[in-house]
């Protein structure tokens, strides 16, 4: 890409406040998006950042405030959970992102046309169109209707669809699946902002992987927000902090932010304590001269100095959180799991096949693998859920089992209170600790008597774990543990399993819950395993080079091909001198353009200080137009080249 762009605000967002149930959500807060901005949204469960995307993209009003949009910008908006209803084929559904290029290819032919019959030049309606054929005619191009098939197909690849899946209809695919088409048509009509809340929560690595990669490069904005420290690391540039209604906005990735967070906090703190010293000792002042006559008017002065003094206080933090730690692991055989030739298939579909493994006392494993390729699958027939497989799966000698279930939470029964939930299974001295226990996964006195089915997705999830201490278990197999549990509580829950003295299988698609926390992992790929003894971000590592090497391998099977087809090596060689002849060429060109465009935009620049400093004429306007198409043909010219270079 071009080293800069104009970095332009997009959205403003003036004085926003909006309550719920009598209480201020937000209060007052101001911010701006900018054109390139990579913005995390944090802050505890229920601090509001879903209801500000959703603001944003104008499916909630506040109470007060304005959000100014730029004219013509467009968002994508990927809520949380979505209930997508369609009969048609994957590539179908996918396909219907470019559904509203003829509205916008008519548009900018009727401007055309209006602009043909008018005559007033020099008028700011002429202008406005002008402006508008023109922002229109950049998104026709951005978007690429001649080249939407590829690139739909580029980016279901990359969600983790395969070539089969294409003309399979929706239905046949569970929600998550069919919400990773939904972020697919975000993705391909290419929205100025990109608003995405919990996207990972449906994905595994390689998807996750994939998906940073593209917002990364991704030409817009992207405000997300994520329980997953390691995708907010590798894609935010800027968090905004919204807490107690108030927003703090750093300039800093996650990581920093917390750094920064807490160094916020400790100045508070600070600034407090001498502001409490200092006001203590005028009213100590105030105290000993009240009746003093000669001292009247500076005790007046101290009062009136008092009453005026903004009181500095440390923001609100809810600091609360889950704690809790596994009880001992009973004693068990050498060997915990023994697995030998196993296969499943659910009728024609197989899922696993001849799967061999075996896992001793104290390991520590986890299962990783694109959704579908059986992780669930073997969880469920090593903890007698699945009967139905062949092959052997055996436990070793005193093994108990503890299993937290992917859809755990809904396994749940709703008509129950959580009390009771925990107070069905406990039995001896666990009964007299209910309470307890439920109070280190955060249920208080009024919680325990709600019903299940009103809990969050997070309570949920925090009950089901909440049942995983009541029984001795020295083998546990944890199906996605940490969906739903916002970073805190997933920082205890890794600190409870790095303290675990039992064994553990765990399915996760979190990189940064896995690492450092198992010594061997299982890839699940084309219905058998692999087994790797590193660390996940090894892995991930190793399987990037393992790519680069089949691409290689791929491309010296293509050139034996071709050059079977050519009859003499000469035509080749030739061909390839000609090639790079012409790639030199390009990139001469490509760097006189770039040095144009660096020249543009910083003319450009000035000229927008200018316009935001005082009304100028018209010349000026027209002059700040005919640059800017100018900087657009560049652009595109730039463009072109580039993927000349890189086919």
């Amino acid at each position: 890409m071009v080293s800069s762009f104009l970095a332009l605000i997009m959205i403003t967002i003036n004085n926003l406040s909006i309550q719920f149930n009598g209480d201020n959500l937000f209060d007052k807060f101001s911010f701006t998006i900018g054109d390139r901005d990579r913005i995390g949204l944090v802050g505890k469960n229920g601090a509001g950042k879903s209801t500000l995307l959703k603001i944003i993209c104008n499916q909630l009003s506040p109470d007060t405030g304005t959000i100014v949009i730029s004219k013509a910008q467009t968002i994508g908006y990927l809520p949380q959970e979505m209930i997508p209803s369609s009969n048609t084929t994957v590539l179908q559904e996918a396909m219907k992102a470019f559904d509203d290029i003829k509205e916008l290819q008519k548009r900018v032919d009727n401007i055309g046309l209006e602009l043909a019959e008018r005559t007033d030049y020099e008028s700011k309606e002429y202008e406005n169109l002008i402006l508008e054929q023109s922002e229109l005619t950049e998104r026709l191009l951005l978007m690429d209707v001649s080249n939407a098939e590829p690139q739909t197909e580029k980016v279901l690849l990359g969600l983790g669809f395969k070539h089969s899946d294409f003309q399979r209809s929706m239905t046949e695919f569970s929600s998550g699946w069919q919400m990773r088409v939904e972020l697919a048509k975000i993705l391909l009509k290419k929205p100025n902002l990109i608003l995405l809340d919990e996207p990972t929560n449906h994905l595994d690595i390689e998807s996750i992987s994939w998906l940073e990669n593209f917002l990364i490069q991704y030409y817009g904005a992207v405000v997300l927000v994520s329980h997953d420290r390691c995708f907010l690391d590798n894609i935010t540039k800027r968090t905004i902090e919204i807490t107690a209604g108030k927003i703090y906005d750093y300039k800093a990735s996650y990581s920093d932010y917390c750094e920064l967070h807490r160094q916020r906090i400790e100045s508070q703190n600070s600034q407090m304590i001498n502001q409490q010293r200092q006001i203590a000792e005028v009213e100590k002042f105030i105290e000993r001269f009240r009746y003093k006559a000669t001292k009247a008017r500076q005790v007046q002065s101290k009062i009136k100095m008092l009453d005026k003094m903004e009181r500095i206080t440390i923001d609100d933090i809810d600091t609360s959180s889950i704690h809790f730690q596994f009880p001992p692991a009973p004693h068990s055989g050498k060997i915990v799991l023994d697995i030998k030739n196993l296969s499943k298939s659910y009728g024609e579909k197989n899922v696993l096949t001849d799967i061999n493994l075996i896992l001793e006392r104290g390991r520590k494993v986890a299962f990783i693998g694109r959704n579908g390729e059986g992780k669930s699958t073997l969880s469920k027939i090593i903890v007698g859920e699945l009967k139905d497989f062949e092959g052997v799966c055996n436990l070793g000698h005193e093994v108990k089992i503890g299993y937290f279930a992917q859809n755990q939470a809904a396994l749940l029964d709703g008509e129950k209170t959580v009390f009771d939930t925990i107070d069905e299974i406990a039995v001896g001295d666990a009964r007299t600790k209910i309470r307890s226990i439920l109070g280190s996964f955060l249920f208080d006195e009024e919680d325990i008597e709600k019903k299940v089915k009103v809990l969050s997705g997070g309570e949920k999830t925090r009950l089901a774990l909440a049942k995983l201490l009541l029984s001795e278990v020295n083998l546990l197999v944890l199906d996605e543990p940490t969906n739903h549990l916002d970073l805190d509580s997933k920082d205890i829950l890794k600190s409870a399993l790095l303290k675990y003295d039992g064994s553990f299988i765990l399915v996760s698609h979190d990189r940064d819950f896995l690492q450092g926390l198992t010594d061997v992992l299982y890839e699940f790929k084309n219905h058998n395993i692999k087994e790797y003894h590193c660390d996940i971000f090894d892995f991930l590592e190793q399987k990037k080079m393992q790519s680069l090497d089949e691409l290689n391998l791929s491309k010296e099977k293509k050139t034996q091909t071709e050059e079977k087809k050519v009859s003499e090596n000469k035509i080749q060689f030739e061909q390839n001198k000609e090639r790079e002849k012409q790639n030199r060429k390009r990139k001469n060109s490509l760097a006189k353009i770039e040095e144009q465009i660096g020249v543009l935009e910083k003319e450009l620049a000035d000229m927008e200080v200018k316009i935001a400093t005082a009304v100028q004429d018209n010349t000026f306007y027209t002059d700040y137009q005919t640059k800017k198409d100018a900087l657009s043909g560049l652009m595109t010219e730039w463009e072109e080249l580039s993927m000349e270079l890189d086919g």
